[in-house]
């Protein structure tokens, strides 16, 4: 039996689609019931027998942060796909993002040995590949500098990653997946998909930086490919595309008939942005939507290389372009 975390994520939805379409048995961890309805939508942009396969999944009611309960989940269990985790970028959520992202993966890790678990598939982020310089591309040996303006969120995904390689230490076996930014359709409020319903009413700014983008079919589809390879005890960065911000924002509104942007923000007005951003969560108490950091983000070029995936598998990714097209018009249709 495969055991998945993080199941009604973007990520983990997909992967128990893909999963339950190759006849796999699979028991998936959820918090709240109304998060199962991620699934059903994401099960429904790719079939109509949507509910008798999201049936056939073994739900279990449970929690990375409680012992007792996530032991239940791991009886009978051979293989785990972690793909839980709390994102955000918000300095006051460390302590959130901590608790969740490396102690709950510690949970899972110690579950994972004291059940002979035979294999486990880590999602991590290319956020914990560091950096360099002169735009050379970054690889799975790029190291990471603690000693840089990391964000909370990188800080700690390190930190997790650091659990996963204790867990090698112990006889565990492991793969690690660094994803770039995962592109999806089903789940439209949050996340990647809440871009495509950002860039349907409008945008006015694109920045000057770069992203590295991937499908989310690419990412559960190389995740399994390793999972049932001999592969272990590696980590691999799954990066499609290197694309510009003013490329990908421009695509995005196409795909979603709207007008592109046209404008360019400049770095004085997106510190404006974030620091106003700031402000406005110190009078209301509402959550940041733009931090320092993400502003970095949005102004940095980076090169991500994979590689080294394409090669350990003989994979192909799928072309960016026809993945936003093929999700856009999938959230045209359910919106």
């Amino acid at each position: 039996m495969i055991l998945v975390t993080g199941g009604t994520g973007l990520v983990g939805a997909h992967l128990l689609f893909k999963l339950i379409k190759n006849g796999e048995t699979v028991r998936a961890i959820y918090r709240t019931e109304r998060k199962l309805n991620n699934v059903k939508n994401v099960f429904s942009c790719y079939t109509e027998n949507y509910e008798s396969l999201f049936k056939s999944i073994k739900w279990v009611k449970a929690d990375i942060l409680d012992i007792p309960l996530l032991s239940n989940a791991f009886k009978g269990v051979s293989y785990v796909y972690h793909c839980a985790a709390f994102v955000s970028f918000e300095p006051n959520k460390y302590q959130l993002l901590r608790r969740t992202n490396i102690e709950g993966t510690a949970n899972i890790v110690n579950l994972c040995i004291s059940n002979n678990i035979k294999k486990l598939c880590y999602v991590s982020s290319i956020a914990t590949t560091g950096n360099t310089t002169n735009n050379e591309p970054i690889t799975e040996n790029t190291e990471w500098n603690p000693e840089d303006d990391n964000s909370v969120y990188a800080i700690t995904k390190y930190g997790a990653e650091m659990e996963v390689w204790r867990a090698t230490q112990e006889g565990l076996n492991v793969v690690i997946v660094n994803p770039g930014l995962i592109l999806g359709a089903g789940i439209w409020h949050y996340g990647t998909g809440s871009l495509f319903k950002k860039a349907h009413k409008g945008l006015k700014y694109f920045t000057s930086g770069t992203v590295g983008l991937v499908s989310v079919g690419d990412v559960v589809s190389i995740m399994v490919k390793l999972m049932n390879s001999p592969i272990k005890n590696e980590r691999f960065i799954l990066v499609a595309e290197n694309w510009t911000y003013k490329d990908f924002l421009q695509v995005l509104a196409k795909a979603v008939k709207s007008k592109p942007p046209k404008n360019q923000a400049s770095n004085n007005l997106l510190s404006l942005a974030w620091k106003l951003d700031w402000l406005k969560h110190k009078l209301t108490g509402k959550r940041r939507q733009l931090t320092k950091h993400i502003t970095k983000s949005l102004i940095t070029e980076t090169n991500y290389s994979s590689y080294k995936i394409k090669k350990a598998i003989e994979f192909e990714f799928t072309p960016i372009e026809g993945s936003i097209a093929a999700i856009g018009n999938l959230y045209l249709k359910q919106v």
